[in-house]
């Protein structure tokens, strides 16, 4: 029988993991968080410095079960969510759901599925992070507390279904702030003038002649004096010049890239990248935002993700 348990959030990746760690440890999957605040009724103490009441989701109590079961049989569990604020909520969850002292608890992270990372990840065990379950937590108290009253309005005023929170609430705001600018816009013509000179060789050079012109009366007046002109090279300058690397991919630069070269959508670039970063063929490090290895997008292209 196994000594220590491993808790992750996916299904896939307590396999990868269980493959590297051996026979002394049993890994176990969360499927994701297993408490919640409840669907009816805001459950957010105002009064009592807006603490959260939360309960175990339906869909989520077998599995709870099961963990709590294999927590009693080993002598070590070890709590292995993502990096990042959900992931440290996660495990906030687990040790309330499973009885488990947050404190002593052994919290491991890791950036790629592969088993030098794991490894070191065993060797380097930490507790929960208190302020990052307090981030999550906020971010969740902030979503209720601004959706549930005004998600209602917009399915009255606007049509069912749609939701309002901290994130599309600002968002629309800014959307219209924007619209507003774009329609009180007044625009300003101008124009430059380039051309193309042939050479002894008749080789083409294009060259911008003049980018300051207020009118389109002004920008022929400039042309008219051109012709007939003599132009000459005056010096000729050769620099070296350098490039850098593209930094890692964010989300979101992740999904613009996805979208530009391969014209994938935003909900199946996120769910191949996914399963690379559970299949170890790609990397991440998630503070506010996920940071992906620069070789995801030729992950992602890979003929045998898109399965």
């Amino acid at each position: 029988m196994a000594k220590n348990l491993v808790i992750v959030e996916s299904p896939a990746k307590a396999k990868t993991i269980e493959k590297f760690l051996g026979k002394d440890y049993e890994v176990k999957s969360s499927f994701g968080h297993i408490r919640d605040l409840p669907k009816k009724g805001i459950s957010i103490d105002i009064e009592n410095n807006f603490e959260p009441t939360y309960e175990i989701s339906s869909d989520k109590k077998k599995v709870v079960s099961e963990l709590k079961k294999a927590a009693k049989t080993v002598d070590t569990v070890w709590l292995a969510s993502d990096e990042d604020r959900e992931g440290e909520a996660i495990a906030w969850h687990l040790c309330k759901a499973l009885n488990l002292d947050e404190k002593t608890t052994k919290r491991i992270v890791f950036h790629e599925i592969t088993k030098p990372a794991i490894e070191q990840a065993i060797v380097n065990p930490r507790s929960v992070d208190a302020k990052l379950v307090d981030a999550q937590q906020a971010r969740r108290v902030l979503d209720r507390l601004v959706g549930y009253k005004l998600s209602p309005v917009l399915w009255k005023k606007v049509r069912p279904g749609l939701s309002a929170g901290r994130v599309q609430s600002v968002a629309v705001r800014l959307i219209v702030e924007r619209e507003r600018e774009i329609k009180e816009f007044e625009a300003d013509s101008s124009f430059k003038a380039t051309a193309a000179f042939k050479t002894n060789n008749n080789q083409e050079l294009p060259a911008e002649l003049n980018s300051k012109l207020d009118n389109l009366e002004h920008a022929r007046e400039f042309l008219s004096s051109c012709i007939g002109s003599e132009f000459t090279i005056g010096a000729i300058d050769t620099k070296p010049s350098t490039r850098n690397p593209s930094a890692p991919f964010t989300t979101s630069s992740l999904q613009q890239e996805a979208a530009r070269r391969l014209g994938l959508g935003v909900k199946q670039t996120m769910t191949l990248a996914q399963r690379l970063y559970e299949s170890g063929h790609i990397t991440y490090m998630r503070t506010d935002s996920t940071i992906l290895s620069a070789t995801a997008i030729k992950a992602v292209h890979s003929q045998q993700f898109w399965r």
